[in-house]
């Protein structure tokens, strides 16, 4: 993803491949797009006889998804967001604080 994410243009697996430099095999990358495409992360479009691919939510969006899974799976929803809190920095908790104010808490 973060590949596609710096990419200014749909990526074929094999740019995809290029871009990671960590001697992934060209279809192993190009397997995981096909997952990414079919859970919705990217969107593909036929160049040839393969695909180009770009990713179709934002870096934070997709943060923020895995978050709120991660405190679905929890028992104690709440015990959960105390301990991510409290592992803040001074100037995370603070921007947390600004923003909740600004919504109104």
């Amino acid at each position: 993803m973060t590949v596609l994410w710096a990419a200014e243009e749909p990526l074929l697996p094999a740019q995809v491949q290029a871009r990671l430099g960590n001697g992934l095999a060209y279809t192993s990358v190009a397997t995981v797009l096909g997952r990414l495409d079919t859970k919705g992360l990217v969107t593909r479009v036929p160049a040839g006889r393969a695909f180009r691919y770009s990713a179709t939510v934002e870096e934070s969006h997709l943060a923020a998804r895995r978050i709120g899974e991660i405190l679905s799976s929890t028992s104690d929803r709440n015990a959960a967001l105390i301990g991510f809190v409290a592992s803040l920095s001074k100037r995370e908790t603070k921007a947390l604080r600004a923003m909740l104010d600004n919504d109104g808490g």
